[in-house]
């Protein structure tokens, strides 16, 4: 059974709106996508205190799910693949409950040995990531996908997915490359 290691944020779990009405509180307006396109919303002018908000309990605990994710997620298992939701947690002390409690409530079919939160995505020993940051692809060994977010928009080292349906097209392909399964 192939293995799909699948980050939470910016992958299933959109941090982005709650950043623009956080943006918005601190600042009186919100950035235009083309301002922070390149960029996390914490590196604009006015964006400093955001990254503190990813500190504070509760944070993690009511993002949006990403459009198709749960969905998708459920083609893949039916597919047989094995999914692993992967998130680096450390960073974040207090997003542990948060995350845990969030993928029960949005992925209650994958069970919590499945979950691994982890510092450093390199020790992940699984046939795919998805995840929205480069360098978690860069250090891992299986076949890695770039979940496309403002911030990513430039990379063009992996092979790059916009959204859920894009995510199952490739692996439409892969099975037809390998065979079906």
């Amino acid at each position: 059974m192939k293995r799909i290691a699948v980050d939470m944020d910016e992958v299933v779990a959109d941090v982005l709106p709650k950043f623009l009405t956080l943006f918005e509180q601190f600042n009186g307006r919100r950035p235009s996508e083309e301002e922070h396109l390149g960029k996390k919303l914490y590196q604009l002018p006015g964006g400093e205190n955001l990254r503190q908000a990813l500190f504070e309990k509760g944070f993690f605990a009511d993002l949006q799910l990403i459009p198709g994710a749960q969905a998708g997620i459920q083609t893949l298992m039916d597919q047989g693949y094995e999914i692993f939701f992967v998130t680096a947690a450390q960073e974040f002390r207090n997003s542990f409950e948060d995350k845990y409690d969030w993928l029960l409530r949005h992925f209650p079919s994958i069970s919590w040995k499945n979950f691994v939160f982890c510092g450093d995505k390199s020790i992940i020993l699984t046939d795919y990531l998805i995840d929205d940051h480069a360098f978690n692809l860069r250090t891992f060994s299986g076949k890695g996908l770039l979940f496309t977010a403002p911030h990513n928009i430039s990379e063009t080292e992996f092979t790059r997915v916009n959204n859920w349906a894009e995510v199952l097209a490739f692996f439409e392909q892969e099975n037809l490359a390998n065979g079906a399964r």
